[in-house]
């Protein structure tokens, strides 16, 4: 009979304690410690190693170091995340918001996968049936040749983990995808399915087995519902690759993001757009942001922020009104809240804008997320256009962080920001003024340099300023 032991697990950290505690000790979160039933560690000391059957060190030349050729991903976005298609031998987690797209997209993918060897698509929430009906309604978006179901893509209801690797073991697919490994367990594990050391167990023997076995897993994540991926942070740090599905639920567009990747960059973005018919690429996502911008109208500036190493145009929208509280709101959609604090207190202390009795509603339209500091100018300026009711010019694209003095920093890859922004028709730019030591600045667009952000926000709003070409 199987030994069984409690342990108390730290949602946030995964660090374990013998005993209940209200505060984590090693990330000190509150109420984060869960209690787990765990199997003897003695009872899996028959379990087959991770790295394969031969277990003996190498010498680093006795290593064959040549790259292995990926997999081609049709879907571009998808493929441009991963780094350039997928690693066979890799398992990547794929997580996002309920209802988001996750297990659509990754349906497309494993319908693509199927022209090039069996792909298995193991569903615990879903029934064989359902998943046939979402595949007949994505088969415009999917391209595949044979069909929305190609004969090369295996439906599998299934949660009990053996089950799984022993059709891995029939199949031989290159491509498996499991949804969810919340809903897979193991009969090693006591505790229910989803529970830390269940979703652990799963993650470690799937990984396990795609690098023995060659195949790609995919893992599709919940999250909790402060938008982290349920169950200890060591499962993120089990898979080769992280990836995000976000989006507001009620805008179209959804982001691809690379959060951790070990056979290619982080941080890159893949964008999509949601229709009837599945998820849509979006080739040229700055051009999609910008369709529906109302031209020279107050409050509106346009900034270049970069995702990854694209460069993305986007519209940032700001709205001031006489409050009618005590204290004036600042909310943000798409800004970091602390972020807009900074900007609105600079606005009021170093360009003596009256905004103490303001409310000030700041919006980046397509539901794009914006973090980085290059987009602070143009938040600026739309609000300080938002005030005066006065419009930035339409040709005009903006980039520069603001700092606390009112000046104005440089952001990084300036070259390609003015590229896209020259690309998509805008004729002038707004830039700190720093000391050029490398190129000079692509052509194809006038370049307009501010020092501060009183300088920036004159030629925003209609004063002039030196010009370079």
């Amino acid at each position: 009979m199987t030994k069984t032991r409690t342990q108390w697990v730290c949602q946030n950290c995964g660090r374990t304690t013998p005993r209940e505690m209200g505060r984590c000790p090693k990330c000190g979160e509150f109420n984060t410690m869960v209690e787990v039933v765990m199997a003897d560690p003695g009872k899996s000391a028959d379990r087959r190693p991770l790295a394969g059957p031969a277990s003996r060190p190498l010498r680093l030349s006795e290593i064959d170091g040549d790259a292995e050729a990926r997999l081609a991903l049709p879907l571009e976005e998808f493929a441009r995340v991963l780094g350039g298609g997928i690693v066979p031998g890799s398992a990547v987690l794929v997580s996002g918001d309920p209802g988001i797209g996750k297990s659509t997209l990754l349906l497309q993918v494993a319908a693509l996968m199927a022209e090039q060897g069996p792909v298995l698509y193991v569903s615990g929430e879903e029934s064989v049936r359902q998943i046939k009906m979402r595949a007949l309604r994505l088969a415009p978006a999917s391209g595949a040749a044979n069909g929305p179901l190609p004969d090369n893509l295996f439906l599998l209801a299934e949660t009990n983990l053996d089950a799984m690797l022993s059709h891995i073991e029939s199949i031989r697919p290159v491509l498996m995808i499991v949804d969810s490994i919340q809903t897979a367990y193991s009969g090693d594990i006591a505790s229910a399915a989803g529970s830390v050391s269940q979703v652990r167990e799963c993650a470690l023997r799937l990984t396990g087995a795609a690098k023995m076995s060659g195949l790609a897993v995919f893992l599709i994540g919940h999250v909790t519902k402060d938008g982290a991926i349920a169950g200890p942070r060591v499962l993120e740090h089990i898979v080769d690759t992280v990836l995000y599905l976000e989006g507001d639920r009620y805008q179209s567009y959804r982001l691809l993001r690379g959060i951790k990747n070990r056979f290619g960059p982080t941080s890159e973005v893949g964008v999509f757009e949601m229709r009837g018919s599945g998820m849509i690429e979006v080739p040229n996502p700055s051009e999609a942001f910008l369709a529906e911008r109302m031209v020279n109208a107050p409050g509106s500036a346009i900034a270049v922020t970069m995702e990854g190493t694209r460069p993305l145009l986007v519209e940032v929208q700001a709205l001031t009104s006489p409050t009618s509280f005590g204290n004036p709101r600042r909310t943000p959609n798409g800004v970091d809240f602390n972020r807009l604090l900074l900007i609105t207190a600079v606005l009021t202390k170093r360009l003596s804008l009256k905004l103490f009795d303001q409310d000030v509603f700041v919006n980046v339209v397509g539901g794009l997320q914006v973090e980085e500091p290059a987009a602070d100018l143009a938040v600026a300026a739309a609000i300080a256009s938002s005030v005066r009711d006065l419009p930035v010019p339409a040709d005009l694209a903006l980039m520069g962080e603001v700092g606390l003095s009112g000046e104005l920093r440089a952001v990084a890859q300036m070259d390609a920001r003015l590229k896209e922004a020259a690309k998509l028709g805008f004729r002038r730019a707004l830039v700190p003024k720093t000391v050029r030591r490398g190129d000079p600045f692509p052509g194809g667009i006038e370049i307009i340099q501010a020092r501060s952000l009183r300088e920036a926000l004159d030629v925003a709003l209609g004063k002039p300023a030196g010009r370079e070409h």
